[in-house]
């Protein structure tokens, strides 16, 4: 398995896809049914290679990330060689971004000295998705890009 194994709720949002994906190795449902009792191991793989295809779906897609933590914020933009970032930092302790309040405050301070911004990229490996998926389990999300703009043209980049 290359990513991670989908949640069963995911697998449940994906019920329609799952049974496309079995019918497409000729698996009915009621094969399906006997693999999962007399031969778990067969349904283990199947479940791993579908949640594969539906990781290197979705990252295929993927332009940017947001990853919020209490007194940092980590935007990424993916290009075709570059993953960028714009990092935004909080050097006051009694502020959490993370809530409506912290988040709040940092709109209204952004010039305050307490505020720093920084930017960085670096080009992406051979496996682009790899990369991405690092990034998602350290916690970030994949988003559309609107904090990420609305920084870059802050920042004049």
């Amino acid at each position: 398995m290359k990513y991670a194994r989908l949640t069963k709720e995911q697998f449940e949002e994906l019920q329609q896809e799952f049974i496309n994906f079995l019918a497409s190795q000729s698996i009915t449902g009621d094969e399906w049914e006997d693999i999962k009792i007399n031969k778990p191991e067969v349904a283990e793989q199947e479940l791993d290679v579908f949640s594969d295809l539906v990781w290197e779906g979705v990252l295929n897609k993927a332009e940017f990330l947001e990853h919020f933590s209490p007194n940092q914020i980590y935007l990424f933009k993916i290009t075709e060689l570059t993953i960028n970032l714009i990092a935004v930092e909080v050097k006051n302790d009694a502020i959490d971004v993370t809530t409506r309040h912290g988040y709040a405050w940092l709109q209204q301070n952004l010039m305050d000295d307490r505020v720093n911004l920084y930017t960085s990229s670096k080009n992406i490996s051979d496996d682009r998705n790899k990369d991405l998926f690092a990034l998602i389990q350290q916690g970030a999300v994949i988003t559309k890009g609107e904090l990420y703009g609305f920084f870059e043209k802050h920042l004049n980049l």
